[in-house]
């Protein structure tokens, strides 16, 4: 019997590079102890927390949908998880509407570990701080669910965001152990080097955000394009074993040879 998969969040964060024309992503690589995607790679992301659903948030965030409860707290987990493991925080001050900046990171820092420590609210933390989650800076890029024949199973949405200005990031140092800007190109290119573990749906995505040269245009695409959910498959092709998935999900490439998936 399958698992039901758990409700997840997974923001990219992207800035431009605009002498190299492309993008770059903040990304993490997750301790080599952890449960799921041991030492890969990853885009900072995690299950969503009984304190995401705070309804508290609903006066405290700016471009989200009232009544769409599960939304919220998905919107509200990517943020959460985004300050929590790269340091980087989507948030307005109330009173001006501007985005929080570099200098106000660290008298928040205290939160972060808090937190990371699940005994404090993202409500909690935004009505102290007199903050509004800006859910407006979220545009909704993926829909993952681990296949059923996997013993731990997660079903993830994938939120694109910019890079506020000023906002470096900083890996955690427990869940992650390293953290770098990279563009889609050279992290696809290490992973086939053999110098970086990837999984596959981030590879996927990976590949997906390379075609775009700027955030806006990423970012402009993915207001078109509609998300599919999509939960990969195995099927054999005259080429061989392929993982697959949906023609019509907005990736350009939508099969993969197991065996690359496997060196992952």
């Amino acid at each position: 019997m399958s698992s039901t998969p758990l409700p997840s969040s997974t923001i990219i964060i992207a800035r431009n590079n605009t002498l190299e024309k492309h993008i770059e992503i903040f990304m993490v690589v997750r301790h080599h102890q952890i449960d799921f995607a041991a030492g890969a790679l990853v885009f900072p992301g995690g299950k969503v927390s009984a304190h995401d659903y705070d309804l508290q948030i609903r006066d405290h965030c700016s471009g989200h949908s009232p009544d769409d409860e599960k939304q919220l707290a998905l919107q509200v987990a990517a943020i959460r998880e985004a300050y929590e493991e790269s340091g980087i925080l989507l948030a307005r001050n109330k009173t001006d509407a501007t985005l929080v900046n570099n200098r106000n990171l660290e008298k928040f820092h205290p939160y972060r570990t808090m937190l990371q420590k699940n005994v404090c609210s993202m409500a909690e933390f935004m009505i102290k701080e007199n903050l509004i989650l800006a859910l407006d800076t979220l545009h909704h890029f993926a829909h993952w669910i681990t296949p059923s024949m996997m013993p731990k199973r997660f079903d993830t949405h994938f939120y694109l965001a910019q890079a506020p200005t000023g906002q470096l990031g900083l890996h955690d140092g427990s869940e992650s152990v390293d953290s770098l800007w990279i563009s889609p190109q050279q992290a696809l290119q290490r992973a086939d080097e053999g110098s970086l573990k990837i999984i596959f749906p981030t590879r996927m995505n990976l590949m997906r955000l390379a075609q775009y040269a700027s955030v806006e245009a990423a970012i402009e695409d993915t207001l078109r394009q509609p998300v599919v959910s999509i939960m990969p498959w195995t099927e054999e092709k005259p080429a061989g074993v392929m993982l697959c998935i949906p023609e019509n999900a907005g990736y350009e490439v939508t099969e993969v040879p197991i065996e690359v998936v496997m060196r992952s």
